[in-house]
Order: C-alpha cells, then structure tokens, then sequence
C-alpha cells in the first residue's frame, strides 16, 4: 500500500474516532442532582447531672516531715556501741539505744560523790549532836540562874558542901547587882545552830554532786526520742562524741504533713478550714497501684505564695509508715496492672508527691458537666428539645479533673449540654444533634436523612465535626 493511501486510511480513523467522541459528549443523561449541604450547625451533648452532698475540694502537694530530731550527745566520750538501726533508712523504736559512750568516767565521778555523800552524813550527824549539847548546857545554865535570883544558894550544887557554910545568923549577904540585863533568848552560835546549818548544806550540795554525776553517767546511753526513721547519721563506734554535737537525724514515724495549696476559690469550699478538723483523702501511686491514707485538715500557713497566691493548707496523716490502702482510680483514669505485687503497703515518705481531696461543703444542689462544656464567662450552651440552643450563665464552684461542678439552677437534670465547638454561636440559633443523625442513619430513614447527615459532615460544619470525631458521647 502506498504512503498516500496509509495516510488518509489514518486520517478516515482519527475523524471517526473524533466524531464518535463528539457524539458521545452529546448523547450523555445529565447528571443526578442534589440538594446543597444543609447550613445548621451539628453539635454534640451530654446530659447534665444534678447531684447532692459534699464537695470533694481537689489539690495536690508534698509530704514532709511533721517532727525532725537532731540527736545529739549531752556528754562527751568515746562511742563503744552504735546500734544496727542507725542508718539511713533504719527504723527505730521509741527508747531505743541508739549508741553507748565509755562508762568509766562517769563511774569513778559517782563512787567520788558517794564519798562525799558519806562524809557529809557524818558531819551533820556530828553537828546535831554538838547542837544538842549545846541546848543542854544553856538549859541547866538558865535553871542556875534562876536559882541564884531567889536565893543566894540556890545555884550551888547538892554536892557542893563548902558553898553551902552559912554566914553568922542575922548577917545580910550583900548582892552583886546586875549591869546588864538577862538576854530575851540564846545566842545562835551558843546553840551552835549555823555550825548544824553549815553541815546540812554541805550535805545537800554533795547530793546534788551525787545526782548530777549519775545524770552524767544516765547520759553515756543514747536512746529515741520517738518511734521514726533514720534520715541521715554520721557516727561510728571509736568516734568521740562532743557535748550537742548531732550525730544523727530522725523522722517522726507516728505522723507527716501533706502541703496542699489551693485558690481562694476552692479553700471558700471547705468550711472548717482555719478551724481544723476537716477530714481528707491523701493518694499516691507507687508501682502501678494507687494507694491512700485518711488524713485531717490541721492548720493553714500564716502566709500565702507570693508567687501562685494560694493558701497553704497542711493535712495531718498519722500513721504513715504502716502503708495505706489501695483505692480505685478515679473517674477517668484506667487501672494500671501492678509491676510487682507488693507484700506490705509502701510507707509514705517525706518528700512524696501526692493528690489530695479535702470534704468541702455539703450542698443540696449542684450540676456536674464535662470541662470541655464550660464557655467564657462562665457559660455553657444547652439544646432543648425543638433543638434551639440557648446560653445559660453559671456559677463555677469547682474543677475535678475531666468535670466541671456548677451552681446552675436553671440547668434541669439530663439537660442537653453542648461540647463542641462552634463559630459564631447565636443565643435561640437552630442546630442539629449528632446523636439524632446517627440514629437516622442506623434506622434507614430514606435517602434524604443519610444525604443531610452526609453534607452536614462535610461541608455544613466542618470544624464542629473533627471537634466530635475523638470522642462520641
């Protein structure tokens, strides 16, 4: 075949093939029409619930010690004895020896002042018995003069027989005159009662030396001053220990402290907040499992945080080193399976970051909706049933992790509260609820149900329907 043939052969295809197109284009069925997406926003709801009782004030803090004890020595001495317990870490009993100092001093200075003890006792024995002597010899000194006042023999003994020749009857002995007058009373140191007195205080002063050389001696043992843990220890058995020098710290085991600032807000919630008494729930999670210990509402720091401005409340948990018990997690959080099944309950130590719930004030009605529900200026958007949304204010009483609890009167029980975002929200606007959709399209309402539901996702509100897709109440 010729070149002038094979180009108009191709020539005759490539026109039929054109006019073959041509045709098509023109005897194609127009396509389906639909409706425009519809413009009503779709919202999601979840209803609301009013409940009644105590408020749970949420906080969070840490653990430090209620009482710390330098121990220290009250003697000096080398240490022959440390107990095994004194260790960082080690658990002591109330009154437990805790280290030993040399003995030997101390118990030389005693038998010294028993010494002395014995000495004085002889001394004042000896003293009271010159003291009565000495009443005795002024008694029979005084009854001699008496005698001789009434009678010019009548101070001569009865065995004086050369004092008692009479002179010549009738002749009048002439009396020497008194100069000075007789005293009221007898001297002191006649009676040798300083001397008595002197004894009894020497006396008394080697007893004090006698107690305090057995204080001392006391002192060479080193016991707890309470039931606690050994935080920190600097000592050894040949170390010599000086007078109030600390050799160790201890950690009151009977109680801890659990600092827990809170807003002004939330402090408003508890009632007996500066005056104590308020109970408390104190959690923490070690290993996997969340464990908790009652605890009380003790006291508030005298001054706020300058920084967060909350108030400092303190909670008093005794009895921490017995462990707590173990609580369900709360509402929203999953249980985690334990790493390692403990066989005691851990303690909880000084330092522990802790979650704190305070009981705040029993109410008699408030409304508990999903954080992500509550709008600016403390507003939440709800949907009645002819599926108008209206704005509601509300009183913001607290946050409890995912909730939100609100003194709302006019929101009912199960009222229809919004959570997802919209643009350009207008109190009385027309919406449409993503559960109602859903249940159109389950339930095979014809053609039209799916296809609103379909442009509504699509192109009605975009934004509101990825806000929706995370979580589906």
């Amino acid at each position: 075949m010729s070149k002038k043939k094979q180009a108009a052969l191709a020539l005759g295809i490539l026109g039929v093939a054109v006019a073959g197109s041509v045709l098509m284009v023109q005897l194609r069925p127009d396509p389906p029409t639909q409706p425009p997406p519809p413009q009503t926003p779709l919202v999601e709801t979840v209803p609301a619930e009013v409940r009644s009782g105590a408020l749970a004030v949420e906080g969070a803090g840490t653990v430090r010690a209620a009482d710390i004890a330098a121990v220290a020595s009250q003697v000096s001495g080398r240490v022959v004895y440390v107990a095994p317990q004194l260790v960082s870490g080690g658990r002591v009993a109330a009154g437990q020896v805790l280290l030993r100092i040399d003995p030997a001093d101390f118990q030389n200075r005693v038998q010294q002042a028993r010494a002395d003890v014995a000495s004085q006792d002889v001394a004042v024995l000896q003293a009271q018995e010159e003291a009565t002597l000495a009443r005795r010899e002024y008694e029979q000194f005084e009854e001699r003069r008496a005698a001789r006042a009434a009678s010019a023999y009548g101070g001569v003994d009865d065995d004086d027989y050369a004092a008692r020749v009479l002179p010549p009857r009738g002749e009048a002995i002439d009396r020497v005159p008194q100069q000075d007058p007789p005293p009221d009373g007898p001297s002191p140191l006649a009676l040798r009662q300083p001397q008595l007195d002197a004894a009894r205080a020497a006396r008394q002063r080697a007893g004090a030396a006698l107690n305090d050389a057995q204080l001392a001696l006391s002192r060479t043992v080193v016991r707890a001053p309470f039931a606690g843990l050994v935080q920190s220890e600097t000592i050894a058995v040949g170390d010599v220990v000086q007078v109030g020098a600390p050799f160790a710290q201890l950690i009151a085991a009977r109680e801890v402290e659990a600092v827990v600032p809170l807003s002004d807000d939330e402090a408003g919630l508890v009632p007996d907040l500066f005056s104590g008494g308020a109970t408390a729930l104190v959690t923490a999670d070690f290993g996997g499992v969340r464990y908790g210990w009652r605890a009380t509402v003790d006291r508030v720091e005298a001054t706020r945080d300058q920084t967060a401005r909350t108030i400092n409340v303190v909670l008093r948990v005794p009895s921490p080193i017995s462990g707590g018990r173990p609580v369900d997690p709360g509402e929203g959080e999953r249980a985690s399976e334990p790493t390692v099944i403990l066989t005691a309950p851990p303690p909880l130590l000084p330092g522990t970051y802790v979650q704190a719930e305070i009981d705040g004030a029993e109410l008699d009605r408030f409304v508990v909706v999903p954080r992500r529900a509550l709008r600016r200026d403390d507003r939440v958007w709800t949907v009645t049933r002819d599926s108008i949304l209206s704005v509601v204010p509300v009183g913001v009483l607290q946050q409890v992790g995912e909730d939100v609890y609100l003194d709302a009167p006019a929101l009912a029980d199960g009222a229809r509260i919004v959570t997802n975002d919209l643009q350009g929200v207008v109190d009385g606007m027309t919406v449409r609820l993503a559960s109602r959709e859903r249940q159109r399209g389950r339930s095979g309402d014809g053609d039209d149900s799916g296809g609103d539901d379909t442009g509504g996702s699509g192109a009605g509100n975009g934004e509101a329907q990825a806000a929706n897709t995370p979580r589906d109440r």
